[in-house]
């Protein structure tokens, strides 16, 4: 299983501590949100804000380090579109992991 890290906010803070501070408090807040959200719309069955939820997390996967994990959650989005759920248990097993992360910063 792939794991996150925070070489992205490292290369976009140039050494600034504090830009980090205040963008790993911003990521934290919004994953939380957007995983509360999506875990509302699809437990009712509401797909389009379903993907609206997954379309915001899959960018916090590219800030945490997730390459692999942004890659099959835009699939899952796409299915989304499509009505279909494919994707969905790779894209839930990486919350508990980005959310025990953020967590330790």
């Amino acid at each position: 299983m792939e794991q996150p890290n925070l070489s992205y906010i490292t290369k976009i803070s140039k050494g600034d501590k504090d830009f980090e501070k205040s963008f790993i408090q911003v990521v934290k807040e919004d994953l939380l949100d957007d995983i509360k959200n999506y875990h509302f719309y699809i437990k009712e069955n509401n797909l389009k804000k379903t993907k609206e939820n997954v379309h915001k997390i899959k960018h916090k996967m590219s800030i945490l380090g997730l390459v692999k994990s942004y890659e099959i959650t835009n699939d899952y989005e796409n299915n989304l579109r499509e009505n279909s759920l494919e994707n969905r248990a790779y894209f839930e097993s990486m919350l508990p992991i980005m959310v025990n992360f953020i967590k330790t910063l």
